[in-house]
């Protein structure tokens, strides 16, 4: 007897914004089997016509409205810069259609608050991305302390270090008055995730600042911090984006470690293990006119191309939401609160480095 055929829905995917991380969420989506239609849209119509002759898309527009509404579209990702995230969000929450957005949720609680009261009146789901979550190192973390084999956390710490081209890549579409942490909200995420159940109580920070100032941002090139959580556990978080422009980490040079009861998780993500020189020049994934001689290979935060594809975080999480979708598969993007825990965090950090004080969470 011949088993039933596997159920699949059928997807057609509007994707709002064309830029670096669009692209990749295109060309993820132009390889998913679920995927019969794909539409483009992003303000700039010559760079939506590009992208949609590369994948394949079936209509490009600067109308990113009009690319959710036909009929065709069923699934919206939002992959606008980070201030442009709250309209598309709540247009195709409208809609009724679900998405995935680049983190962060929102730039304020208010209107990450207004995005979840609209997720919750949609009968639509939405979806974060904060793509650490799909390095394989951490899903392999996160089993661990699901299966109860490090007791339980009592302390924990993660870093990340980036270059300063690619800090100013970052804050050149960021109000000026933001703080450079944008990378360490991924490994925020990271720890509230690892740590699920146990929210994160207080938050002390301190920075130091002068390289990215001198570059006319008023933003910090170090910033630590000590999460206190709500069981007692004690995390410390660092981050800087200053490292000299020529520095071999091109992306995320990171390192995560819990400690438990009953054990302990050094997770080194700084790729040391995989270096490269080279005379022809070797170009930075995220910013492709940024050369270097020497790389740490496979530090590029998204992900990599390699033979024709592209590899990594960004492509298993696309894939992973994609299946989800069409199959019904399990979820492990971030979910609308679990962004704004994370979005909580970071504005902590920022409060706390202000009054030089603890902050306590919830923000009052």
């Amino acid at each position: 007897m011949n088993a039933a055929p596997l159920a699949r829905t059928e997807l057609g995917v509007a994707i709002i914004g064309c830029g670096r991380i669009g692209t990749l969420r295109a060309v993820m989506a132009s390889r998913h089997p679920a995927v019969r239609f794909i539409a483009l849209a992003d303000r700039d119509p010559a760079r939506a016509r590009e992208l949609a002759q590369r994948v394949g898309a079936q209509v490009h527009s600067s109308d990113s409205r009009e690319i959710m509404s036909r009929s065709e579209v069923n699934a919206v990702v939002v992959s606008t810069i980070e201030i442009e995230h709250t309209q598309p969000v709540l247009q195709a929450l409208e809609l009724g259609k679900p998405v995935l957005v680049e983190k962060p949720i929102a730039l304020d609680l208010a209107t990450a608050d207004r995005i979840i009261a609209a997720t919750d009146g949609a009968g639509a789901s939405l979806h974060v991305g904060f793509s650490r979550r799909f390095k394989k190192r951490y899903l392999l973390a996160k089993e661990q302390l699901v299966q109860g084999r490090l007791g339980k956390v009592v302390g924990a710490s993660a870093r990340v270090y980036n270059i300063r081209s690619q800090g100013m890549q970052t804050l050149s579409r960021l109000p000026k008055e933001s703080n450079s942490i944008s990378g360490l909200t991924y490994y925020v995420d990271v720890i509230n995730w690892l740590l699920a159940g146990n929210p994160p109580a207080e938050v002390y920070a301190c920075a130091q600042s002068g390289i990215f100032k001198d570059k006319g941002y008023n933003t910090n090139d170090v910033t630590w911090a000590i999460l206190t959580y709500a069981d007692g556990a004690v995390v410390n978080l660092g981050v800087s984006y200053a490292l000299p422009e020529q520095y071999p980490a091109l992306g995320h040079a990171a390192r995560v470690e819990l400690l438990g009861s009953e054990g302990v998780m050094l997770l080194d993500d700084d790729h040391t293990d995989q270096i490269m020189y080279t005379e022809q020049g070797f170009p930075h994934v995220y910013i492709p006119e940024h050369v270097v001689n020497m790389v740490l290979l496979g530090s590029g935060t998204p992900g990599d191309w390699a033979l024709g594809e592209f590899w990594g975080p960004v492509a298993t999480e696309t894939r992973a939401w994609l299946d989800h979708l069409s199959a019904g598969t399990q979820c492990l993007l971030a979910t609308p609160r679990e962004a704004r825990a994370t979005l909580e965090v970071g504005l902590a950090i920022g409060e706390s480095l202000k009054r030089h004080a603890p902050v306590r969470i919830p923000l009052e």
